[in-house]
């Protein structure tokens, strides 16, 4: 769990399931969608034992939170303006699932709720390697202020931000926006650096 500092850290590679989109997340019926087809899909995973699918090396656990990529194509990166954003909602998996099991949680949740379009999540590892990390705590609004303790951890410790060059601004929603207060949301921010 990261501190309110930023700290340089070696992020190994790590499965997940994915779903891409673009766009502003603020009332986007697709970003609403991504999310319900990864909690969907990752709790028909961990319930699979249940369902007579146990899979080698299952082992009881938590569903992770919710993470975010966040990057555009063109340009520099900016939290206010939003409509060319690019994003992958994902969900981190056990070590144990693989894409035998992907596939059938694919069509129990297809069965079940066909309105989510399961076919758009897809099953990838991501090896984010050097980055630098910070918790973030307080509304999404407020990030910016947060990075800025990133920009300058970067110029004290001779590293060169990795955006301009394909990598991605990355979010881990510890909190539920849903029920937590803004003020006391927690998420960790992760952005990938290499040395200069």
């Amino acid at each position: 769990m990261p501190k309110q500092q930023p700290a340089l850290i070696e992020v190994p590679p790590m499965n997940f399931l994915m779903v891409d989109g673009s766009g502003d997340p603020n009332n986007n019926p697709a970003f609403q969608q991504a999310t319900e087809l990864l909690y969907g899909l990752s709790y028909t995973i961990k319930m699979s034992k249940k369902k007579g699918r146990q899979p080698e090396g299952y082992f009881e656990y938590v569903v992770p939170p919710l993470e975010g990529l966040w990057w555009i194509e063109e340009g520099s990166f900016s939290f206010e303006q939003r409509d060319n954003w690019k994003w992958t909602l994902m969900i981190r998996q056990p070590e144990f699932v693989n894409e035998e099991l992907v596939q059938w949680a694919t069509e129990e949740l297809r069965r079940k709720k066909p309105e989510l379009a399961p076919e758009k999540a897809r099953f990838a590892t991501f090896d984010e390697g050097l980055c630098v990390q910070i918790m973030h705590i307080g509304p999404y609004a407020t990030e910016p202020e947060t990075m800025k303790k990133v920009e300058a951890f970067l110029l004290e410790h001779g590293l060169r931000d990795r955006l301009t060059d394909g990598g991605k601004h990355h979010e881990i929603y510890l909190s539920d926006p849903r029920k937590a207060r803004p003020e006391t949301m927690k998420t960790v921010l992760r952005h990938p650096v290499a040395k200069a």
